[in-house]
C-alpha cells in the first residue's frame, strides 16, 4: 500500500492473492476512508499491470465525475462491475465474472481525492480445473504378466496429480502395484486373479478435481500355438479350395475347346453332294450309247460289246434329271437275238457307287 500522508486511507485487509478456476467469479476488495482535508474530486481506477516493463498497464474500469465506466476495456466488457452502486461511499471493490486464463495477472486499485492518493495491489491466478480423465489398460490383461492402468485428463492447469484406489473386494491396491511420479500410470506387476476388480482414478489440481473408473479382469493367456496352427490350416484349406476351382475351370475350358474342334472335323469328313449336271451328262451319254446299239448293223455289234466292258451304266440310285424320261432296261431276249446275229457274250465288271470297278 502506497500513498501520501493525508487522510485518505484504504482499509481492506483481506487476502491479496487469489486462485480461481476458469468460469468462476472473484471479488477484488478495495475499501477506503476519506478525510475532511481531501476536498478534490474522487477518481477510482482499476488496472491490470503489465508483466513486462516495456508494456503499458490496462485500465479495466473507472469511476470519475460521479460516473462509472464499466465497459472501458473491450476484453472484459460485461464481466467487470463495481461491487457498490455508489463507490464514493467508500467501497471501490470490483467483481470479475466468467473468469478466463487470460485474466491471470496483478490488479491495482488506485483511489485519488486531492491531495490524498492511495493504491492496493492483488494477484489473481485463473486456473483450468482437470477435465474428466480417461481410464484405460495398456496391452492385454493376462495372468502372470505386467498390466498397466492409464489415467489422463486432456485439460487442466499444471500441476495435475493423479491418485488410484480400488473400490471393490478388499479396496486395497495389489501389493505389486507401483505408480509413476505423477500417478497417471499404475503398473501391476505379475498380475494375479486378486488384481481383478474396479479401480478409480482421481485427477486434481489446486482449483478442481474429477475422476473415472475402470473394471480390470485378469484372464489366462491364450494358447498361441493353437491359434497359429489354426491359422496355418485355414490358409492351406483356402489355397486348396482355390486350386480346385482353378482346375475345374481349366477342365471345363478344355472340354469346350475339344468339342468345338470335333464338330469342325466331322463337318470336314462329310463328302460334298454329287453335281446334278454331271449326273445328267452321264445319263445323256448312256442314252446315246443305247440309241447307237439299235442302229448298229450285225457286223459291228461285236466291237460295241467289247467297248461296253469299260463303260458301266450309272447306278439307279442317282437322281435322274427331271427333263429326261427313264430309259427302259434291256430285254432278256436280246441275248439270243444277238447270238444269232453273230455277237459274242462277254462279262461286264461290276461297279460300286462312286464308279470304281469291284
Amino acid at each position: 500500500m502506497v500513498g501520501v500522508s493525508h487522510g485518505l486511507d484504504i482499509t481492506s485487509t483481506g487476502s491479496a492473492t487469489f486462485e480461481k478456476a476458469s468460469g468462476e467469479a472473484v471479488m477484488l476488495s478495495c475499501q477506503f476512508n476519506l478525510a475532511p482535508e481531501d476536498t478534490g474530486p474522487l477518481d477510482i481506477e482499476w488496472s491490470q499491470l503489465a508483466s513486462d516493463n516495456q508494456k503499458e498497464d490496462k485500465v479495466i474500469i473507472l469511476y470519475s465525475g460521479d460516473r462509472a465506466y464499466e465497459d472501458y476495456n473491450p476484453a472484459m466488457k460485461g464481466r467487470v462491475h463495481f461491487n457498490s452502486p455508489d463507490p464514493k461511499n467508500g467501497d471501490a471493490s470490483i467483481n470479475l465474472t466468467s473468469l478466463q486464463p487470460s485474466d491471470t495477472g496483478t490488479y491495482q486499485c488506485k483511489v485519488k481525492k486531492a491531495p490524498g492518493i492511495r493504491s492496493r495491489k492483488m494477484q489473481l491466478t485463473v486456473m483450468v480445473r482437470p477435465s474428466k480423465p480417461a481410464c484405460s489398460t495398456v496391452g492385454p490383461s493376462h495372468l502372470g504378466k505386467d498390466v498397466q492402468l492409464k489415467c489422463v485428463s486432456s485439460e487442466g492447469t499444471n500441476p495435475v496429480q493423479y491418485t488410484w484406489e480400488k473400490t471393490s473386494d478388499t479396496k486395497v491396491l495389489p501389493a505389486t502395484a507401483v505408480m509413476d511420479s505423477t500417478g497417471s500410470t499404475l503398473n501391476v506387476r505379475n498380475a494375479s486373479n486378486s488384481a481383478s476388480g474396479t479401480y478409480r482414478c482421481t485427477a486434481r489440481n489446486r482449483v478442481g478435481m474429477d475422476d473415472c473408473t475402470l473394471n480390470l479382469r485378469v484372464v489366462p493367456a491364450p494358447n498361441t500355438a493353437g491359434i497359429i496352427a489354426g491359422a496355418v490350416i485355414g490358409v492351406l484349406l483356402a489355397l486348396i479350395l482355390i486350386a480346385i476351382i482353378l482346375f475345374c475351370c481349366y477342365r471345363a475350358r478344355n472340354r469346350k475347346k475339344y468339342e468345338k474342334e470335333m464338330s469342325y472335323e466331322i463337318k470336314e469328313d462329310v463328302p460334298p453332294p454329287k453335281s446334278r449336271v454331271s449326273t445328267a451328262r452321264s445319263f445323256t451319254s448312256v442314252g446315246s450309247q443305247r440309241s447307237s446299239v439299235g442302229s448298229m448293223s450285225p457286223s459291228n455289234l461285236h466291237e460295241y460289246a467289247a467297248k461296253s466292258m469299260y463303260n458301266a451304266l450309272p447306278s439307279e440310285e442317282y437322281d435322274r434329271p427331271p427333263s429326261q424320261a427313264p430309259v427302259a432296261p434291256l430285254s432278256r431276249t436280246a441275248g439270243p437275238n444277238l447270238s444269232r446275229m453273230g455277237a459274242v457274250p462277254v462279262m461286264v465288271p461290276a461297279q460300286n457307287r462312286d464308279g470304281s470297278i469291284v
